[in-house]
């Protein structure tokens, strides 16, 4: 479960609830069926308007994935992989390897490894396993605009919500005790699509990107540990290529591990 997620939701919530309160506000005013009716149905419908069917069944995927945990390969854990890898394949050949496949979790991962066992040459290896990750990130890139432009049409269609709720009200204008009211109900419809583009739509959106940026980041550092084997390359010159995707942070950290394990 990604906490980060169902923690900013309910701040987002105690922050609007609160809020009112302390303004004095009713949270019943939220209780508005037209102005939920025009926000939420209408910034469905500008989304199937501006995408294509396929694109609109990956929503509920995308949603689960950001109430997901992301499940990604430690690249620490790649760097150890990897330099164990280099030491069977140096002593015992790059084939020595293929039994070990199977225990391979990560399908992108696994096709590098057995891209390599076979013997194709870098070049192929490399543009093939780029054009997967360009794949998936252009996937991924499709899904975060969809949630970007829901954050960009509320707002707008909240101000459209607005203006309705005050030509209501300037059509009972004589009715001096309902025009409060009615003015009241129309900013509504504003804050509904206020908050659900800037509170729920845009930082979704931020989130997918961000979780696409750090899966291509691993698939690029996989792709990078599958070449250096491919090339033969020794166990130090795997630390120095792959340590470039660490942070310092882990960098200093997996050395401590290696330094302990040597002891």
């Amino acid at each position: 479960m990604e906490l980060s997620t169902l923690i900013g939701l309910l701040l987002g919530f105690i922050a609007v609830g609160v809020g009112m309160v302390l303004k004095g506000a009713s949270l019943t005013a939220l209780i508005n069926p037209a102005a939920i009716l025009i926000i939420i149905v209408g910034t469905i419908a500008t989304i199937f308007i501006g995408f294509p069917m396929e694109d609109i069944k990956r929503v509920p995927k995308l949603f689960k994935i950001l109430f997901a945990k992301q499940q990604l390969i430690s690249k620490k854990e790649l760097v150890k992989q990897f330099a164990e890898w280099t030491t069977v394949s140096r002593r015992e050949g790059i084939l020595s390897l293929e039994n070990r496949l199977e225990e391979i979790d990560d399908d992108f991962l696994k096709k590098g490894m057995a891209m390599a066992i076979d013997g194709n040459d870098a070049e192929f290896i490399r543009d093939v396993l780029s054009e997967d990750i360009s794949a998936m990130e252009e996937r991924h890139r499709d899904g975060a605009l969809i949630f970007s432009q829901m954050g960009t049409y509320a707002p707008t269609l909240g101000v459209l919500g607005a203006v309705v709720g005050l030509i209501s009200a300037l059509s009972n204008l004589n009715e001096v005790e309902a025009l409060g009211h009615l003015i009241s109900a129309a900013f509504v419809a504003t804050l509904l699509g206020i908050f659900t583009g800037y509170v729920l739509w845009h930082p979704m959106a931020n989130k997918l990107k961000l979780f696409s940026r750090r899966e291509a980041g691993v698939k690029r550092m996989m792709l990078e540990g599958i070449l250096s084997i491919q090339a033969g390359d020794n166990v130090n010159a795997i630390h120095n290529k792959l340590f470039a995707y660490l942070s310092a942070v882990e960098r200093r950290e997996l050395t401590e591990e290696m330094g302990n394990e040597k002891a």
